[in-house]
């Protein structure tokens, strides 16, 4: 199979294959028993392992979610708990125990998965397959199975010998649904499976789109997806006649997030104080908004991007400035493969119809100051190391599982914004820093609402109203947008709050790095040694730069 050269990073589905040639010569021992300490290289071998263990079994290409196969798999956990903490790491090097750490987190993440998630039983949006477009963090937003097919790695046209596979790969899709059926049977969640009607109406229309695409290319690959887009709009049609049977809650109450942020995303908030940090966070971003506004108020409104033309031009002009900037303000070493990697995700300039109308959120920011909006796509820059420049630690080198990355990949992205624009990057356009503030704002209105649907103090359209309100200038106005985050957040509990609780553990680590280092401290210095960490959680980064471990990573489940 073939990949674009410019796809970052390893796709999930080969990460067997990246492991078999990062544990080259390396053979795969089991950790001694308990009592004999074990080493790091018994930790890389145990973790390939676990990422075998951690994929359900396959059947016709198929995988099995069934319910005795995930009560086989939960019954096996505590073993493979037991083997990791025979290698009693302590005496290890910081950065090796960091490493167990990680695999700690991920065996957590899968208990948590079983004991409260479900997403095999719960979710029907666990079920979808096909997808078209790389995710801008290390691996696909939100819980997947395993099986599905991320179309974005092909090359175009496609050879004989992909299209064969990808007509294999998507004719698993029918026999993947009628399996959902029977595993969601016992499924109340109310939210997870309205949410799932839109994500069957995405699948079915990407189907449409690659068919299409693709057609004539080979009959059985036109016959696969034929197939699977049938059998993804019998599934959608499933979903709407059931929805009215469904009423019970979909969050998973705030004592299981606090549990699921402290076990597996190692971080040390409760639900409780995190509701206090985003909320202080909120009326940051709208009073300092309110007062940019007051100081610019004889300046005359940012004019949005209005043409092809002028999009192309600015976008690229936006990468040429930003790269300028880290060298000239000595923010972090430039690396070749950074431009052409945030150049690649430029996109194109999307007319309206009528010009009064609003793009989504985000639009409605670059395209008035693609500065302003640039920072956040350092996530390209991210995957470009992961690709170009991985971590020497096969347990680094790949993407964690159950999102683990989110709090430091979203973290970075949203501090960053503010971050450089102290630093100056929009200096010269007072009223871009206005936009910087909206962007903090929207992020922590829906991070508010996703954690209140999870505590139960909002049902969905409170969740949706709340983010809505709170978010400036009235630039949230999708509704269908808004739920679309919010399932996400449901799916994925930690995801929604990940841009703020993120931003704040980096300038925490930012202000004790300079404490500590007093007069040495430099900001090229400190971004070189947090990126050269990887992309794990924040309390991570901070043991091995500042030698400061928190408590939270001495708690036992």
């Amino acid at each position: 199979m073939t990949v674009h050269s410019a796809s970052i990073p390893v796709p999930p589905r080969l990460l067997p294959l990246l492991f078999a040639g990062l544990l080259a010569g390396c053979a795969p021992e089991a950790p001694p028993p308990a009592g004999e300490p074990g080493t790091h290289a018994d930790l890389v071998a145990l973790f390939e392992e676990w990422r075998e263990f951690e994929r359900p079994a396959f059947r016709d290409g198929i995988a099995d979610y069934s319910a005795e196969a995930m009560a086989r798999q939960q019954a096996a956990l505590p073993a493979w708990r037991a083997r990791l903490d025979a290698l009693a790491p302590e005496s290890w090097p910081v950065a090796e125990q960091i490493d167990w750490h990680l695999v700690r987190a991920e065996m957590n993440g899968l208990d948590f998965d079983h004991r409260v998630r479900r997403p095999w039983a719960r979710d029907p949006g666990f079920y979808v397959q096909i997808f078209t477009a790389q995710s801008d963090v290390p691996a696909h937003e939100g819980p997947v199975m395993h099986g599905f097919v991320d179309l974005w790695t092909y090359d175009y046209p496609l050879s004989a010998a992909d299209a064969a596979e990808l007509a294999e790969r998507i004719g698993t899709v029918p026999g993947t649904l009628a399996q959902a059926k029977a595993n969601l049977a016992d499924s109340n969640a109310r939210d997870l499976w309205l949410g799932g009607f839109r994500y069957f109406r995405n699948q079915a229309a990407d189907l449409t789109g690659f068919g299409e695409r693709v057609a004539g290319t080979s009959a059985d690959l036109d016959a696969a997806v034929e197939a699977a887009h049938a059998a993804t709009v019998d599934f959608r049609e499933f979903l709407e006649a059931e929805a009215d049977s469904k009423t019970g809650p979909s969050g998973i109450g705030a004592d299981n997030y606090t549990w699921l942020m402290r076990h597996v995303h190692l971080l040390p908030w409760s639900w409780e104080e995190i509701v206090t940090l985003i909320e202080r966070e909120l009326a940051r971003s709208h009073s300092s908004m309110r007062l940019e506004e007051n100081r610019n108020r004889a300046l005359p409104e940012l004019e949005r991007i209005a043409s092809p033309e002028e999009f192309d031009r600015r976008l690229n002009e936006s990468v040429d400035r930003y790269m300028e900037f880290l060298v000239r303000e000595e923010i972090q070493s430039v690396e070749d493969y950074m431009d052409p990697a945030l150049r690649a995700v430029n996109g194109t300039f999307q007319p309206l119809e009528n010009p009064d109308d609003l793009r989504n959120f985000f639009s409605e920011v670059s395209y008035r100051d693609p500065d302003a909006f640039r920072p956040h796509m350092h996530h390209w820059i991210e995957l470009a190391a992961m690709r170009d420049a991985p971590h020497l630690s096969p347990v680094r080198a790949v993407p964690s599982l159950s999102n683990i990355y989110a709090i430091r990949s979203e973290g970075l992205a949203t501090g960053v914004e503010e971050m450089f624009m102290h630093l100056g990057l929009i200096e010269g356009s007072p009223r871009s820093r206005e936009l910087t503030w909206i962007m903090l704002a929207q992020r922590a209105a829906r991070a508010i609402s996703g954690l209140r649907l999870h505590s139960g103090d909002f049902d969905m359209e409170e969740a949706v109203a709340f983010a809505m309100k709170w978010t400036p200038r009235g630039w949230l106005t999708e509704g269908a947008l808004v739920r679309g985050e919010q399932s996400l957040y449901l799916r994925q509990p930690g995801y929604g709050t990940s841009y703020v609780v993120g931003k704040i553990q980096i300038e925490e680590l930012l202000a004790e790095a300079a404490v500590l280092e007093g007069d040495g401290f430099t900001v090229k210095d400190f971004f070189d040694r947090f990126y050269a960490a990887g992309v794990i959680p924040i309390t991570l980064v901070r043991w091995e730069m500042t030698g400061g471990k928190d408590p939270v990573l001495d708690l036992r489940p």
